[in-house]
């Protein structure tokens, strides 16, 4: 098969997402579920397509429209992760959609559902675009259709008020948010005359040019950013946002918008890394990200809050993985951090319809449902880092480059707070195990979600065993 041009990856995920909303909108009899076959279906496609895009040469010497997009290897690898993402939450979308009939009385079961598989196509193209975003301009461009697509999603099932509560806080803060990013691009521009990010470390480097204003347009940066990866003082959306949002929803945020925001994040800070005020200032970021996600996880009672706190102690490792500049380890813990928290959101959108997302309904899930109760079993275990999941090689690497970088206070209150995790994390595995309940109804599970159960669990227990081709992915 002949290489494919990068940019038609993202084209094919937009035009797959304007044709189901034009069958969704134009063709009435139709079973709504074929639409998200077909998108899962589309996206497997473009998915397969990835491996054959050609890395192009350095964005150094690019010109013309190449000065805004790159297709390096970073870059096509979290294409294929992006994809992948959406793909299975996709997967998710389709048990979630008996839920949905609640936001539309009267209507049918699956009322909705077309522009509920349709909104993560368009969210999809949008995190390929950021992650080859190589200029201020287009990173606020791809942001913008992420971000969008997201106010929809996260206010999708509209008649729950709490979901509106989510949607309200969502859409306030992440403008806010916006506003902050502009502002800094503004300030750099300002200052050095470029928005191509590979101009400006040699902007930064002339003598004429004015660091402490750019370095300010960094730091306003840095926020619009932080929100998106959700870290402090940037996570107070955080909560409430995952707990109100559709569980579905609430995995791509976790997963998705946290991996571009993460990559983003380091092709921003990289001509800004040999100001010492920049590693100082993410040190502090990440150490407080470290301590506030782990405490604040402590105390949660419902299923959902305890993994948005979670989400934002991840962030914390990866922001360790920012100090020290190791883009490996980073791109190893996103990936464990996909395979163990989608795992853990694919289990929560099917028991949740049963019983409920608190911690208590989970409940003797062990003796009504193994299977399900092994997936979340080695969810929780991988996310708290117990050795032979992936969740625990993503640490050791994230902390191994802190060993290697000095960084030993990160180190410390890394291994500190990974205490608390096993905490928070085994109160789910004594709920379904130890405790006892009344219930003795069999949750059922369709073969599709079960196959990506499944695959998911062999992949979390596999990368936790054997590294090697996540770590060499980069380097061909």
């Amino acid at each position: 098969m002949t290489s494919i041009p990068a940019p038609l990856l993202e084209i094919a995920v937009l035009v797959l997402g304007m044709l189901i909303l034009m069958i969704e909108a134009f063709v009435e009899k139709i079973d709504k579920r074929v639409l998200a076959f077909a998108a899962i279906t589309g996206l497997t496609i473009v998915l397969i397509c990835s491996f054959f895009v050609v890395p192009l040469p350095s964005p150094a010497v690019a010109n013309g429209f190449w000065n805004f997009y790159t297709a390096d290897r970073l870059a096509i690898f979290f294409k294929q992760f992006a994809l992948l993402t959406t793909i299975l939450v996709l997967i998710m979308m389709i048990d979630y959609a008996p839920v949905l009939r609640n936001s539309f009385p009267g209507a049918t079961l699956q009322a909705g559902l077309g522009e509920f598989v349709a909104l993560p196509l368009f969210t999809c193209a949008g995190l390929m675009y950021l992650v080859s975003a190589i200029d201020f301009v287009f990173v606020f461009v791809a942001l913008e259709l992420v971000t969008v697509s997201f106010y929809v999603l996260v206010s999708f099932t509209r008649r729950d008020p709490t979901t509106l509560e989510a949607g309200t806080k969502y859409l306030v803060l992440s403008a806010l948010s916006t506003a902050f990013l502009v502002y800094g691009i503004a300030w750099i521009f300002g200052a050095t005359g470029q928005t191509n990010l590979y101009r400006l470390s040699a902007a930064l480097a002339n003598a004429g040019s004015n660091s402490g204003a750019a370095l300010l347009g960094m730091v306003f940066v840095l926020v619009a950013l932080g929100f998106k990866i959700a870290a402090v003082p940037f996570q107070i959306w955080v909560p409430d946002v995952y707990q109100g949002a559709p569980t579905p929803v609430t995995a791509y945020l976790s997963v998705g918008s946290k991996a571009a925001g993460v990559i983003v994040l380091i092709r921003v800070l990289q001509p800004f890394m040999n100001l010492p005020q920049t590693q100082r200032l993410i040190f502090v970021i990440a150490l407080l990200t470290l301590i506030y996600g782990n405490l604040a996880a402590l105390p949660q009672t419902n299923l959902k809050r305890l993994l948005a706190y979670s989400s934002i102690a991840h962030a914390g490792y990866l922001l360790i993985g920012v100090v020290c500049f190791d883009v490996r380890a980073i791109t190893f813990y996103l990936v464990a951090y996909l395979l163990m928290t989608l795992l853990s959101f694919a289990v929560l959108t099917i028991v949740a319809q049963q019983t409920g997302e608190e911690i208590s309904d989970f409940d003797g899930l062990g003796r009504r449902s193994p299977f399900l109760a092994f997936a979340m079993l080695i969810g929780m275990v991988s996310l708290a880092g117990v050795p032979f999941t992936a969740g625990f090689l993503g640490k050791f690497y994230i902390f191994y480059a802190a060993v290697l970088q000095r960084q030993i206070a990160l180190l410390v209150v890394g291994v500190i707070t990974v205490g608390c995790g096993f905490y928070y994390y085994l109160k789910v595995v004594r709920a379904m195990y130890w405790q006892s309940d009344s219930k003795t109804d069999a949750i059922p599970v369709n073969g599709l979600s079960r196959v990506a159960i499944s695959a998911l669990i062999v992949a979390t227990i596999w990368l936790g065993v054997y590294p090697q081709p996540i770590l060499d992915a980069l380097k061909h």
